[in-house]
């Protein structure tokens, strides 16, 4: 092909030709321009610069819950009396995103698919993305595979139930838990497991109100929840007022010794 035959025939003219193919796209359409898209945004009356804060704050609270700090609201009363039915805790989502990882007496909201719940119930697209954005903000129920737990025992941790005191055991150290909901026993059902590694023993405060770890033992997972599986770590009580608190972990969990030689 003449290439350079065809270039003389080039319209040379600096002005384009008006018509259907001729100008920018932000020359014919200026509301699609940077500038014109900020003059709508900060232009018009009270409602639209309403509107748009509005959105703005949804917009960064819903980054800020996905990504940094979420409210959960408490559903039930499994954790009493650490946490009570109706409590906003907020979750931490950093604190095990940069090579930290759960340790024992921690406060963890965990995804339950596959070892507390090993069928996920079916939602409804709408009403699952009213949940997600309601929960995001402290204001409706997390989704039903979402629980909240204390870590009681962490990979290769050896832990039993009970003593000759009735007392719950990790790597043969017996654990003073002050926060067991009041007259509750460390656990009526009796147990013996090793956790396997990358995995978590979790268990409610209120041992008598709590469908926790030892409810799934006969399950897939051995009742046993994946560190991947964890969300967050509940690092404070911000509703009501009146609880405002933060989280501490325990020391009753200070002078457990590392596994070693827990399997044998």
């Amino acid at each position: 092909m003449d290439t350079d035959a065809q270039l003389t025939e080039r319209d040379r003219s600096p002005e384009p030709h008006e018509g259907r193919e001729q100008g920018s796209r932000s020359t014919r359409f200026p509301g699609l321009s940077p500038r014109g898209a900020w003059r709508w945004l900060t232009g018009g009356g009270t409602l639209r610069r309403t509107g748009v804060l509005l959105a703005t704050c949804i917009v960064l609270i819903l980054v800020v819950s996905g990504f940094v700090v979420q409210p959960y609201l408490i559903p039930s009363g499994s954790m009493e009396n650490t946490l009570h039915v109706g409590d906003r805790v907020l979750v931490n989502k950093l604190a095990y995103r940069f090579g930290d990882e759960p340790r024992r007496g921690d406060v963890v909201v965990f995804d339950g698919t596959d070892s507390f719940l090993q069928n996920a119930p079916s939602e409804n697209a709408v009403v699952g993305l009213v949940r997600r954005v309601g929960s995001a903000v402290g204001l409706m129920e997390p989704a039903d595979t979402v629980y909240i737990k204390r870590v009681v025992g962490v990979g290769g941790d050896h832990v039993t139930c009970c003593d000759k005191r009735g007392r719950l055991m990790v790597n043969g150290r017996p654990i003073t838990e002050k926060y067991l909901y009041p007259g509750d026993a460390p656990s009526t059902v009796s147990f013996d497991v090793v956790v396997p590694d990358g995995k978590l023993w979790v268990m409610g405060d209120h041992r008598g109100a709590s469908r926790d770890s030892r409810d799934h033992l006969g399950e897939p997972g051995g009742g046993t929840v994946p560190v991947d599986r964890v969300i967050g770590r509940a690092d404070w009580i911000g509703w009501p007022l009146g609880r405002m608190t933060s989280l501490k972990r325990p020391g009753g969990f200070a002078d457990v010794p590392e596994p070693g030689g827990a399997h044998g």
